[in-house]
């Protein structure tokens, strides 16, 4: 029975997607187990070698080892984020401090980074193409900062650092899914619903009947501050109930209290920067980005946060306008009084747009239409291929050509198993080394309506739609040779680039008319939504630039702090911090608040939230080049697959974006479409 476990060899299925319906939790454990035991016997394979280190028995030997591990690994950790359940949740605190240890056993072993060292060192003599050199240097480098240099008892303390982190981390992940999900606001009256749309109450109903309560509403919490029924709920009490509960998640006491485990995590990883040569957890983070030091992102952020947090005040008076009780705009409020300003100023209403958003039509006539018209690729719905969960949905990816690219898996909807957010993971990876195809997952949470009912997505949720699509064509498109360089294996302050260029072709008018059609009538929306949706589109940008950098610049405080600093109180460290960037407006929060943001205590953007505003200067520029060069054709197209999204990590992404654009990124763009041209 034991040989009959799934992850034990790669699966027969297309494009390498696991074998889901054999895939039991009995599995996990011992595929793990035997995952960890084989790389480590394919790693001493490498170094108990007498032969000198050559590119064949060291990079080669190291890139093929691991397959069981890296088997189990991407479909247990997307089975945890996207369908939990209490034995992942055990298993994955189990596994976590176990899988830190095995990486440490890799990186912090003297002889493999004797052998890395040696080839890095003599790289000239060397006769590698450039992608093969490349993979000696990212080796070399991250086995550096991972402390392979370190003597034997600041590597035993390491380890011990590392298991600590990886323990904690995971358990932030799980209080917070649990407090969220134990958060969840219960509507006894429909009345209280008044100002959503049909489509969200059915969603909400459905949502309280899964909980067994019947006949009521439940509004669930989404990861950010704020939440998409605030712009439209008229009942102020309820807006502030979803307010209040979403900012007192894991700091409300008890089993799921995060506010211990972020003071702990900081202090922990700002030690381990000091033992691996770092003043502060920031600086060991930033030197493997693109941006090399905290110092460079606290030059942008700084620039930025003084003319958005104006920018924002202003908007805020305007807000204070459409008051009619004098009361002082609140947090809750912000968003409801922001779309009557939008109304009243631009005569834009995007709950109108809703009817026109219907998801199935967004899909195919928009998501995968867009990427038919720039890149050629088409996209078949497998039904005769049964994913994680039944919910979630393959595609088939061709080219123009009819050959064949990967699969594309699709998770819409939200449930209480599926942690917050938007993301993409990959199932399987393409490598030439492996001769592995490719295939990604994208998980939504968008509300479920009743059975029949259609889905009728926001305008905020189409938008995340272009964006984490754009993450799964850099995954399906990437062509490299090493398993190192697989799809999003880039700079994590450069990842998010591909997704945010992605979001542009969202309004491009040949797009919008092929999907914005009237979910009853089949009309197509209205020319003019769009033209003062444009019109308006530094509309906001105060509020929505000042929460982001809010939490960037959080973040950045947090790991900032050295191994001497000592925090006793969360709630007042981060007070200080905003009031220190001039983000302390009660009216606009940040995006996440510590106690439940993810993002950097438990998914891997620790000191590194800043990303996304750093990729938005490429992101901001390339849409430039699209429009100075034709906007929307399949030349533009395959140049930015063939130069950006198909190189995946295999070269530097700043040589590869000069590739493209032909110069550096300049930061104007950015300044304009966000109205921060005074920074």
């Amino acid at each position: 029975m034991v040989e009959q476990n799934p992850f034990f060899a790669p699966s027969t299925l297309p494009y390498g997607l696991p074998p889901f319906a054999d895939i039991t939790d009995d599995h996990y454990r011992p595929a793990f187990e035997r995952g960890f035991e084989e790389q480590l016997a394919e790693i001493s394979n490498i170094t108990r070698r007498r032969d000198m280190p050559t590119f064949e028995n060291t990079m080669i030997a190291l890139e093929k080892s691991g397959q069981t591990l890296e088997r189990v690994a991407t479909v247990f950790f997307n089975k945890s984020s996207a369908d939990s359940t209490d034995f992942t949740n055990d298993l994955e605190e189990e596994i976590a401090p176990l899988l830190a240890a095995h990486s440490d056993a890799i990186k912090l072993d003297a002889q493999l980074y004797w052998r890395i060292k040696t080839l890095h060192d003599q790289l000239d003599q060397l006769d590698l193409d450039a992608e093969s050199r490349y993979l000696v240097e990212r080796y070399y480098a991250e086995f550096t900062l991972a402390g392979a240099g370190l003597d034997e008892a600041e590597k035993a303390k390491l380890r011990e650092f590392n298991q600590k982190l990886s323990t904690l981390t995971t358990r932030f992940e799980k209080n917070l899914l649990a407090d969220t999900n134990d958060l969840a606001v219960v509507i006894d009256d429909v009345a209280d619903l008044d100002g959503l749309e049909a489509g969200e109450i059915s969603a909400a109903a459905e949502a309280a009947k899964d909980r067994g309560l019947e006949g009521k509403y439940l509004v669930t919490l989404v990861l950010p501050t704020g939440h998409p029924y605030l712009d439209a709920l008229s009942t102020p009490a309820v807006r502030a109930r979803i307010m209040d509960a979403s900012r007192a998640r894991g700091s409300r006491g008890g089993v799921n209290d995060n506010r211990e485990l972020v003071l702990e995590i900081t202090r922990l990883r700002a030690q381990r920067a000091r033992l691996l040569g770092f003043s502060n957890h920031a600086a060991y983070v930033t030197a493997d980005e693109t941006a090399k030091t905290p110092e460079a992102v606290a030059a942008m952020l700084g620039r930025l946060a003084p003319v958005a947090a104006r920018n924002a005040r202003a908007e805020q008076d305007d807000l204070q306008l459409q008051v009619t009780d004098g009361a002082p705009i609140t947090a809750a409020d912000w968003a409801f009084y922001t779309e009557k300003v939008r109304i009243a100023k631009y005569d834009v209403d995007t709950a109108q747009m809703r009817p026109y958003f219907e998801a199935e039509r967004v899909l195919h006539d928009g998501v995968f239409f867009a990427a038919n018209q720039v890149y050629g690729v088409t996209f078949t719905e497998r039904e005769d291929l049964q994913a994680y969960h039944p919910d979630a949905r393959v595609f088939e990816v061709h080219n123009e050509d009819g050959s064949p690219v990967g699969l594309y898996v699709l998770d819409l909807y939200t449930r209480d198993s599926k942690r917050g957010g938007a993301w993409m993971n990959p199932l399987i990876s393409q490598n030439a080394l492996l001769d592995q195809p490719v295939t990604v997952v994208n998980n939504l949470n968008v509300p479920k309506p009743a059975a029949g009912e259609p889905t009728l997505l926001t305008y905020d949720e189409v938008n995340t739609f272009f964006h984490e699509f754009g993450h799964a064509l850099h995954g399906l498109f990437a062509r490299v040779t090493y398993p190192k360089f697989a799809g999003t294996n880039v700079f994590r302050d450069f990842v998010e680039f591909p997704s945010q260029v992605n979001e542009m072709w969202m309004l491009w008018p040949e797009i919008l008319a092929n999907y914005a059609v009237h979910y009853q009538t089949g009309e197509p929306m209205p020319a003019a939504f769009v033209e003062k949706i444009q019109a308006s589109s530094a509309f906001n940008e105060g509020f929505k630039t000042s929460e982001y950098l809010a939490a960037a610049m959080l973040d950045q405080a947090w790991h900032r702090l050295s191994a001497d600093d000592t925090v006793d109180d969360v709630a007042e460290f981060e007070a200080e911090a905003l009031a220190a960037a001039g983000l302390d407006n009660p009216a606009v929060p940040t995006r996440y608040s510590s106690a439940y943001f993810a993002h950097t205590f438990s998914g891997g953007y620790d000191a590194g939230y800043y990303s996304y505003i750093w990729s938005e200067v490429l992101d901001a520029d390339t849409v430039d080049w699209f429009t100075e060069n034709g906007g929307l054709t399949r030349a533009n197209g395959d140049r930015f697959r063939d130069r950006l999204l198909g190189v995946g990590g295999s070269k530097d992404p700043l040589e590869a974006y000069r590739d493209f654009r032909g110069r550096d990124a300049v930061i104007e763009p950015l300044l304009k479409r966000r109205g921060l041209l005074g920074a």
